[in-house]
């Protein structure tokens, strides 16, 4: 760590308007990649109500939440993007599928 930051930082006043949402606090990229495929329109519009990322919007998420998956490529990877794969839109869809296409094949 800096030690600037280590000496002279000091909490801000407004320290709440900037925490993480619930929905994504002490979560690595897998386990949110996964709640992310998961989630629908209207629980991510709650989670995220006056959030920036509401500009990336949930099929972009989606996306950006297979390529995490398709980056581990284990098999409980391969199983979470079968069962989101008909759901996704064409972009996220294909890279669930070529994630599929290179991955362990998943165990049923």
């Amino acid at each position: 760590m800096c030690p600037w930051n280590v000496n002279f930082a000091q909490q801000l006043a407004e320290g709440s308007r900037f925490a993480p949402r619930e929905v994504i606090v002490q979560k690595d990229a897998w386990t949110m990649s996964c709640e992310l495929l998961a989630m629908s329109q209207n629980e991510f519009s709650i989670a995220f109500k006056g959030s920036p990322m509401k500009r990336a919007k949930l099929q972009g998420l989606k996306r950006n939440a297979t390529v995490v998956l398709n980056n581990q490529g284990t098999a409980q990877d391969a199983q979470v993007l079968t069962r989101k794969l008909d759901e996704l839109e064409p972009f996220a869809r294909e890279h669930a599928e070529w994630a599929l296409d290179r991955s362990v094949t998943p165990e049923i």
